[in-house]
């Protein structure tokens, strides 16, 4: 957090309606007192891996939050609930990082000094009263620090505008290409010693098909409307202020097939996705940052039927369908590939009971076993085409949605992680996270991996076939029972739950206390009337009450002493109780 407490005393200080001296601030950081240093959490990439400083993997698992993009230029949900009852809840569910949408025309006002008055209730938001809107998401930063939680922005539009993100461009009207050079550069200059803000999505969304008059490219040109052009320019600018941010850079809509210009209007000469979702022409045209590419993470979104019925969901989709026919071409080959980090910058939808839950389970099966790093879509839950996270009364929480969410939480020891060295993730004594300094000093740690369909072969040419409307399809499916190479064994398992009216997800951490094992076997009963759906960390397989799970290749090794964290997700009949009878390889278990 590099000395951020003296940053956040300033900004306090500085964020109001003295601007002058705001933009004053990094000469003003140059003669504040000496504090003792903390530990920078500053990240950086390393093949298709984010790092942090000592080059330990972490994995950014978090949300996003919108409010400060459109015309209250405040986050939603201010006007009846508390932001720091917010800001704990995000901690305390796990969500270690979270993605700001923000307006280029936001940014230069706060340049400027010009604020529009919040829509804060300040009877809810008693410490927020009187605070300008830069007041506001700077106190925000202060929350954040203090509960474990980093930030990143995006600029979501060029306008202050609840529907901006539909326009095309990163320009428009007033705001042009190179006053959002200025807004970032900014923001970049504003917060360049504060590594609660670790980097910049540059542009939410570009789009536009072959047909419209305004629409982003990606080629090798320096055309106003490419969009590699001007991420590549944004991304220099603002690394050049500040080199220590990560720069997340998204995909367009459409691109050429083979021997097609751009010039043409041709329907089937282009392949298309989600807006920001094509990264094919990073192949041949990469994003070029000099000596600062090791700052550079691609960011697709993608998003299920009831968004847009694509032509991939009208088939008897799966996940190796969606993985060869739309993913892997699109932008997952970048990961396969070992060329750069991925971070899903939006994924997440309604909980239907049909395909566009089968689509979520598929997609977050995906970021478990690739360790994608990711932000859900959304925590507010006045998103028309998803919902959220949260209810309408903005506290309660969908505990269904969560549940099918939390696999994808970065784990470890039964406590979410987070990505500060010295807080843990819900802040200091937090009983549900940690601190990257706490697992393994800050490195890579054992993460419940779903499981998954083979990587199939990549092929660019989705072939579908129209169908009736499909039923998910469970993922636990009986599997032989390898052998493992140790016949005896015995644990240790700490069993947790969280439930709702129909159903629940179970975490289980398992300890060998017996003879190191390169392959293992759980068993244990599940209570009457729970039937396991999915499962994550091996193979999963039930057969009346009884439960089985085999290890994954990536954790079958497991020494003595050694640990792997499992959970699954399960239907009830209204009551779940507590699975009993653990066994390691036949040899009974001790639950604590």
């Amino acid at each position: 957090m590099v000395s951020s407490s003296r940053v956040r005393s300033l900004r306090t200080t500085l964020g109001g309606a003295l601007v002058v001296g705001a933009l004053a601030l990094p000469l003003a950081l140059s003669a504040a007192p000496a504090q003792a240093a903390a530990t920078p959490d500053w990240l950086h990439v390393q093949g298709n891996k984010i790092v942090d400083a000592s080059g330990k993997e972490v994995w950014l698992t978090g949300v996003n939050w919108f409010g400060f993009n459109a015309t209250e230029r405040v986050f939603h949900g201010l006007w009846s609930a508390n932001m720091r009852t917010l800001t704990q809840d995000i901690a305390a569910r796990g969500l270690n990082v979270v993605r700001v949408p923000i307006s280029a025309q936001l940014l230069l006002e706060w340049k400027a000094g010009t604020f529009t008055k919040p829509n804060v209730n300040e009877f809810a938001n008693p410490e927020l009263a009187g605070l300008n809107s830069l007041q506001v998401f700077e106190k925000w930063l202060d929350m954040c620090e203090e509960y474990g939680i980093k930030v990143f922005l995006d600029v979501h539009s060029a306008e202050a505008d609840n529907s901006g993100h539909v326009y095309p461009t990163w320009w428009k009207g007033d705001i042009t290409t190179e006053k959002v050079y200025e807004g970032w550069e900014w923001a970049a200059t504003r917060w360049k010693s504060d590594d609660t803000i670790i980097g910049a999505d540059i542009k939410n969304e570009p789009h536009g098909t072959q047909g419209d008059t305004e629409r982003a490219k990606w080629d090798g040109s320096t055309d106003k409307d490419n969009f590699k052009h001007f991420a590549e320019t944004a991304s220099r600018k603002v690394l050049a202020i500040n080199p220590n941010w990560l720069v997340f850079v998204e995909g367009i809509e459409i691109y050429p097939k083979p021997g097609v210009s751009w010039s043409s209007k041709g329907l089937t000469d282009y392949y298309g996705t989600w807006w920001g979702g094509n990264l094919r022409g990073v192949r041949d045209f990469p994003i070029d940052l000099g000596a600062n590419q090791d700052q550079l993470v691609y960011s697709p979104h993608d998003y299920g039927p009831l968004v847009f019925e694509q032509s991939w969901f009208k088939g008897d989709f799966d996940r190796a369908s969606l993985e060869r026919d739309v993913w892997d071409p699109n932008w997952l080959y970048l990961h396969k590939e070992n060329i750069a980090p991925l971070l899903i910058g939006e994924w997440g939808g309604f909980m239907d009971g049909g395909k566009n839950e089968k689509w979520m389970l598929a997609l977050r099966d995906l970021i478990v076993d690739r360790r994608l790093s990711h932000t859900f879509w959304v925590l507010n839950p006045n998103s028309g085409d998803t919902g959220g996270l949260l209810g309408y009364d903005w506290a309660t929480w969908d505990e269904e949605k969560y549940a099918l969410l939390k696999p994808a939480l970065w784990q470890h020891g039964g406590k979410f992680v987070g990505l500060d060295h010295d807080v843990p993730l819900g802040g200091a004594g937090s009983t549900t996270g940690t601190s990257l300094s706490q697992v393994n000093g800050g490195g890579t740690t054992t993460s419940p991996t779903a499981t998954v369909s083979p990587t199939p072969t990549p092929s660019v040419t989705p072939t579908v076939t129209p169908t009736p409307s499909v039923t998910p399809t469970p993922s636990v499916t009986p599997t032989p029972t390898p052998s493992p190479t140790a016949a005896t064994g015995a644990c240790t398992v700490t069993y947790s739950a969280s439930s709702w009216s129909s159903g629940l997800s179970g975490s289980i951490r398992l300890t060998n206390t017996g003879p190191a094992l390169s392959a293992w076997t759980l068993t244990f009963t599940a209570p009457a009337g729970v039937a396991v759906t999915q499962g994550w960390g091996g193979t999963w397989s039930q057969s009346g009450s009884a439960v089985t799970v085999t290890s994954a290749a990536w954790n079958g090794t497991l020494a003595a002493g050694g640990t792997a964290e499992i959970g699954f997700n399960a239907s009830h009949g209204g009551t779940a109780g507590t699975p009993a009878g653990f066994a390691l390889n036949g040899a009974a278990c001790t639950v604590r």
